[in-house]
């Protein structure tokens, strides 16, 4: 088929993904449309629990091998929608509904691009194509689930929305429970242990602490507290304060130094990370498909959001029509022209790099 036919059929597949509810670990019926997609182009694929995933025609394990990833669930719609969110309505251009930036336009455009290149006997890399699930929720049952059942990958397109500019590198995150321990009283007698007073410092450390080493893509370490609890009755003053804190963290540290750094000087009883293992995520700028996307008059930049990135240790790029500003807002959208021209990009990148 033609990069427009593909083009066609991929904005049809979107609005069908629009119009299925795929909350995270609820990705049942869009992934029944992925396969559906599959079966129509005569591509042998596999479904994996809710990830449904495929290898090009003439996969050869002697070559290096190139995964593509986006996915397919989404998160809850905001209360702010005027909108349908589950409805697929194209208005000036732009096709609104839940999940058509995030990341339903990056995910149809590697399909596309897959189908494109699935039965190419000339490639320099394997193709792997897995349209993931649980990746809004971070979910055991996502793309961390897949990577020891798929090939073994050496680098990876994740498509999330960029504006089709390389991000080259990408945060990490960890996320501290914290807290800040008092003495309980009635409010009515003295308390020189009052934790909610107690609190005001360590909110002011939180707010002003600084890590020394920057990074050129990614800038410096971004800490910030997201969420305080504490106290139940108006009379009683609580044992406690519970805090939360989102630490975005940039390729100069391990989310384990991170880590160690804040329980060893923060102002607080306790502070404990949920996880460590959604680090830092990069591929060097003189990698090929880097190269290829700068000569195409790609610009380079370092981003600040979260994506499956994470899970993988191979270097991978961040690359995919629509914009992440508008990723979890109201009334989501994609533009019909970004989903033509990301699948022309991706098509022209991965023909300066894999085609023999």
């Amino acid at each position: 088929m033609s990069v427009q036919e593909l083009t066609n059929d991929a904005i049809v597949l979107l609005k069908q993904l629009i119009e299925t509810p795929s909350f995270s670990s609820e990705e049942d019926e869009t992934a029944s449309h992925i396969e559906a997609w599959f079966k129509r182009h005569e591509i042998d694929y596999t479904r994996t629990q809710n990830n449904v995933w495929a290898l090009n025609k003439h996969f050869d394990e002697s070559k290096p091998t190139l995964l593509l990833n986006s996915h397919h669930d989404t998160v809850k719609p905001n209360t702010a929608y005027t909108k349908d969110p589950h409805k697929a309505i194209v208005e000036d251009g732009k096709l609104y509904g839940l999940g058509s930036n995030d990341a339903g336009g990056c995910l149809v455009s590697l399909i596309a691009t897959f189908t494109y290149f699935y039965n190419h006997s000339d490639l320099k890399y394997n193709l792997v194509l897995v349209a993931s699930a649980e990746e809004e929720s971070s979910g055991p049952n996502g793309l961390n689930s897949m990577l020891k059942i798929i090939p073994n990958i050496d680098v990876a397109i994740v498509g999330e929305p960029t504006l089709m500019n390389l991000a080259v590198a990408e945060k990490g995150l960890v996320v501290f429970d914290a807290k800040v321990k008092g003495t309980a009283s009635h409010a009515a007698h003295p308390n020189n242990d009052n934790p909610i007073y107690k609190t005001i410092e360590a909110l002011q450390w939180f707010r002003d602490v600084k890590f020394e080493k920057g990074s050129e893509t990614l800038g410096d370490v971004k800490l910030t507290v997201t969420q305080i609890n504490a106290g139940k009755q108006h009379n009683v003053v609580p044992a406690d304060v519970d805090l939360v804190i989102d630490v975005r963290v940039n390729d100069s540290y391990t989310n384990a130094e991170i880590a160690e750094f804040l329980q060893k000087t923060a102002p607080c009883s306790s502070i404990i990370p949920r996880s460590l293992h959604l680090n830092s995520s990069s591929i060097p700028v003189d990698h090929p498909l880097v190269q290829a996307g700068i000569e195409m008059g790609r610009t380079m930049y370092g981003s600040p959001t979260l994506s499956d990135q994470a899970w993988l240790s191979c270097p991978s790029l961040k690359l995919g029509p629509g914009d992440s500003t508008r990723s979890h807002s109201a009334d989501e959208y994609i533009y019909i022209s970004e989903i033509e021209e990301g699948i022309k990009i991706y098509v022209e990148l991965l023909n300066s790099v894999i085609v023999q």
